[in-house]
């Protein structure tokens, strides 16, 4: 896992979402849009859509809206959640989620096997290739990073010095 603790993200796309679960989907939706007419890879979109996701639900579980006063860089003064995400000259794709801020700050957490949560922050970890948290006064930002180049198929790495033809020999 790669934890970073601060950096600056650039925005192309920037949405408020409500506080709560009704403004989810609609996030969902309008990433999956911008990403397939940038021309990102529907595997990387699928990963993404799923970060924006589990960021969002977090946000609204565990977060408090923005403050009015905040609002949100568009102008809105909903004091709901932002959304935003971007792909850089690198190809690198930066999901992030803004909020009022929770009474602990974000952590992976352990769930047991039947634990109906908990497992959001994980998933992220798994699918991102960096993610962090941001704090600003009045609001803390939840970030992943991942290639909006890759499918899954190149982020699945074998085990060093081991090959295919191990795998086919008989123990």
């Amino acid at each position: 896992m790669a934890l970073v603790v601060a950096q600056e993200v650039p925005t192309s796309s920037i949405m408020a979402v409500p506080h709560g679960p009704t403004g989810v989907g609609q996030a969902r939706h309008r990433m999956r849009e911008d990403l397939r007419i940038s021309g990102v890879p529907d595997s990387v979109i699928d990963d993404a859509v799923l970060i924006l996701s589990e960021l969002l639900s977090n946000a609204y579980r565990h977060g408090r809206p923005l403050s009015p006063e905040n609002g949100d860089r568009n102008g809105g003064k909903d004091g709901g959640i932002r959304a935003a995400w971007r792909v850089d000259q690198h190809g690198r794709l930066t999901v992030e989620v803004t909020d009022g801020g929770g009474p602990t700050r974000p952590l992976p957490a352990t769930p047991s096997v039947t634990a109906r949560g908990g497992r959001g922050l994980n998933i992220i970890s798994a699918l991102s290739q960096d993610w962090g948290v941001r704090d600003a006064s009045g609001e803390v930002t939840v970030w992943a990073a991942l290639s909006a180049r890759d499918s899954f198929a190149t982020r699945v790495a074998l085990v060093p010095d081991m090959t295919y033809r191990e795998f086919d020999e008989p123990a």
